[in-house]
């Protein structure tokens, strides 16, 4: 934890300023409740980009489950605000636990979604997740083993939805 403090304590010591004071706040409010993925997955339905639509919507409701109503309430990690609360920069401070971050897992699992189904809006998508990963810590909100963790579960649900969508359309057309 001394390690992960370190770090975040870096970003706020060398990286803060008025700008991203008012830029991460707002990159990571797209996320909040993955909205931004849940815009890009509907989109990507209406437009008929199906397979890319489907991947994405079934990552994310993947990484719902395993993150929000499994990992989160298991493992109950404290926000490393609570012990630096003079540093947070959010108006209302999140209600669940640490870990793993779901800004980070909900946006990687759109990237992996994306990159395994094979669409090429996975590059864009890969930039905003980065940055709202980022912005997670510049925030206070998160640890970078958080981040990491999120990355991860990202990828691994962002595959297993791509896989998944396959198999229910590969099932639609014989149906």
């Amino acid at each position: 934890m001394e390690l992960e403090l370190a770090i975040l304590d870096w970003i706020q010591l060398h990286l803060r300023c008025g700008f991203l004071d008012w830029l991460m706040p707002f990159i990571s409010s797209l996320s909040n409740h993955g909205e931004i993925w849940i815009l890009l997955a509907a989109v990507l339905l209406l437009r008929r980009q199906r397979a890319y639509g489907l991947s994405a919507a079934c990552a994310l409701a993947l990484d719902l489950i395993t993150c929000n109503i499994f990992l989160k309430p298991l493992i109950g990690r404290i926000r490393p605000f609570t012990l630096r609360p003079d540093l947070f920069l959010l108006v209302s401070p999140p209600g669940d636990a640490s870990f793993p971050s779901g800004h980070t897992a909900a946006a990687f699992a759109a990237v992996f979604a994306l990159k395994t189904a094979g669409s090429s809006l996975w590059r864009p998508a890969l930039a905003l997740a980065a940055v709202t990963a980022f912005s997670r810590l510049y925030l206070y909100v998160h640890w970078p083993t958080d981040i990491i963790g999120g990355i991860l579960l990202g990828a691994a649900v962002g595959w297993a939805g791509a896989k998944l969508a396959k198999i229910l359309l590969k099932n639609q057309k014989q149906a």
